[in-house]
């Protein structure tokens, strides 16, 4: 039989399910890949410390990724929530030794209830080590703010300038994900010399929850694949489209998108290029 590629996601654990490598698996699966994890650290909130961010050691991501080449290997890999300066500074050592060609980073650092996911001395390691590894970074428009110092970003204009200053500090391409402008949801995809703008129905909705990973999630899907970077990324806006469309709640707080409903709605949404 013919064996799906394997995906490697290194990112943190969401115990609700919505986010971080639950939603990489979950979108994994749909999209028929072959999904591993290397748990960085675990997110849920303790009820009497308030605690959010529970790390994993060093030894625990090493012996993680070890485990994954040896049993399975890898043909595609993402970074979600790296947290700490010396996690992605592993991070940086794994990938820089590792034969992979596809390399997805999600420059994650707040998450969507406005948790801290990224200590401030952190920002620095990934700027300078880790995004020059990258096939394609993917920031929304806060961490692309936090990557530029500062920058605001307000239009699509915004994006396309901030797209050429990321693409600067290494990456192969760069994403800058629109979805904090109004109107249509747009995201503008640079190579160093072209600009192209993925454009879809912008959804009324605030259950959200994971639609960042499960978007990373899909272009390295699609990546290991053996799509094109912009190929990937307009399958990968399709499938995130949809599942936000669907997204839905079990209590009053923001809930989840819904990985499954391009299998089981059997709709895909328009992705238009400019």
């Amino acid at each position: 039989m013919d064996k799906p590629p394997r995906v490697l996601t290194i990112a943190g654990s969401a115990a609700g399910g919505s986010a971080g490598i639950q939603a990489d698996l979950k979108t994994f699966q749909e999209l028929d890949v072959y999904g591993m994890s290397v748990v960085t650290a675990i997110v849920a909130r303790h009820p009497v410390t308030n605690k959010n961010v529970h790390p994993q050691t060093i030894e625990a991501i090493e012996a993680q990724y070890a485990t994954a080449v040896d049993q399975v290997g890898v043909d595609a890999l993402k970074t979600g929530m790296l947290f700490s300066k010396e996690v992605i500074e592993k991070t940086t050592e794994i990938i820089s030794g590792s034969d992979t060609q596809h390399i997805v980073i999600d420059p994650v650092m707040v998450g969507k209830l406005d948790s801290k996911l990224l200590e401030d001395d952190a920002i620095e390691a990934m700027r300078d080590k880790l995004i020059p590894l990258a096939t394609i970074i993917t920031p929304n428009m806060p961490e692309a703010s936090f990557l530029l110092d500062g920058r605001t970003l307000n239009n699509v204009d915004d994006l396309k300038q901030a797209a050429v200053e990321l693409h600067q500090l290494g990456p192969k391409y760069v994403l800058v994900k629109g979805g904090r402008l109004k109107g249509p949801a747009i995201d503008i995809l640079y190579d160093g010399k072209t600009f192209t703008s993925f454009e879809a129905l912008r959804i009324d909705t605030v259950n959200t929850s994971g639609a960042g990973c499960t978007y990373s999630a899909a272009i390295t899907a699609e990546l290991a694949k053996g799509k094109t970077v912009a190929e990937a990324v307009r399958s990968a806006k399709s499938f995130v489209t949809t599942a936000i469309e669907y997204g839905f709640t079990y209590t009053d707080k923001v809930g989840p998108t819904y990985h499954a409903a391009l299998r089981t709605k059997g709709e895909r949404h328009k992705i238009i290029l400019k």
